[in-house]
């Protein structure tokens, strides 16, 4: 390592901090994402309105308004055919990518998901946001991409499998 005359200590210091930083840096975005999805997924699963077919605030409802200014309606026709299906889908489906994020168990399959389910809610709920940064799926799905390549190398099951498997090498 190479050091500097006025303070080996502190270049030594600071290329520490900055080899640990880029380590760890896609663990807050880990975090936040699988919090998140987890949360989402809970609210929806548990609000009984969200979960029917019809009447206010239902998945069904909100199938039903965005289906003409969706961009692929055909995928919104196919939500339609059983809303509450649909809901359930979603909601596990947010529920099991979060988990998986969070704890770091096939990071890159659950990072995969999780840009799936973005990227269907952009293309069907949040397509006709306007100016397209008003919706929030478009972001998510960026969110994941870079979880998608690099998965979940450092405090995650992943790692603790890998390891246990390789061993410390």
């Amino acid at each position: 390592m190479a050091h500097t005359v006025h303070g080996d200590h502190t270049t030594e210091r600071r290329n520490g901090w900055r080899e640990r930083a880029s380590r760890y840096a896609l663990l807050p975005l880990r975090v936040f994402l699988g919090v998140t999805f987890i949360y989402a997924g809970l609210d929806k699963l548990t609000d009984d309105r969200f979960m029917s077919a019809s009447g206010p605030g239902s998945v069904g409802e909100l199938m039903r308004a965005v289906r003409d200014s969706s961009a692929v309606p055909w995928l919104v026709d196919l939500a339609l055919r059983n809303p509450e299906a649909f809901g359930y889908a979603i909601g596990i489906g947010e529920v099991a990518v979060g988990l998986g994020t969070l704890v770091g168990l096939l990071a890159r399959v659950a990072a995969a998901g999780g840009a799936f389910i973005s990227l269907s809610l952009w293309l069907t709920v949040s397509w006709q946001s306007d100016p397209y940064y008003y919706g929030n799926d478009l972001p998510y799905l960026f969110c994941w991409v870079p979880l998608v390549l690099a998965g979940a190398p450092y405090w995650s099951m992943d790692a603790l499998i890998r390891q246990r498997r390789y061993g410390r090498a």
